[in-house]
């Protein structure tokens, strides 16, 4: 959770969003999991791990901090002008999975 905190800090990401990227656990178990840690479900872990590999890819691809970090909520003619953000918003795993194909693709991997 540690290091989701953070990416959710240099994304600038809501409460809400947060809890939507993460699979929508109830608002109480979040706050736990963000105050003590502990062990998460597995859905959750891999929501979490595409997630950071999804901010890693962007620090590759724009080496400018703010710039990588503004791009996750800037309209994109591949996702038909919805941001990434609004992607892997529609809450599925494969959501976000697909902007993390995506990156991957632009790294040329």
């Amino acid at each position: 959770m540690t290091a989701f905190q953070k990416l959710a800090d240099a994304w600038d990401l809501s409460t809400e969003h947060q809890l939507k990227l993460l699979g929508s656990p109830a608002r109480s178990t979040y706050f736990k999991w963000k105050k003590d840690g502990g062990s998460l479900p597995h859905d959750t872990e891999e929501r979490v791990s595409h997630l950071l590999a999804i901010y890693k890819a962007l620090q590759i691809l724009v080496p400018d901090a703010p710039q990588s970090d503004a791009w996750i909520k800037k309209p994109n003619a591949y996702f038909r002008g919805l941001s990434a953000l609004d992607v892997m918003l529609n809450g599925q795993v494969v959501d976000i999975l697909t902007v993390r194909q995506y990156l991957d693709v632009q790294r040329g991997g």
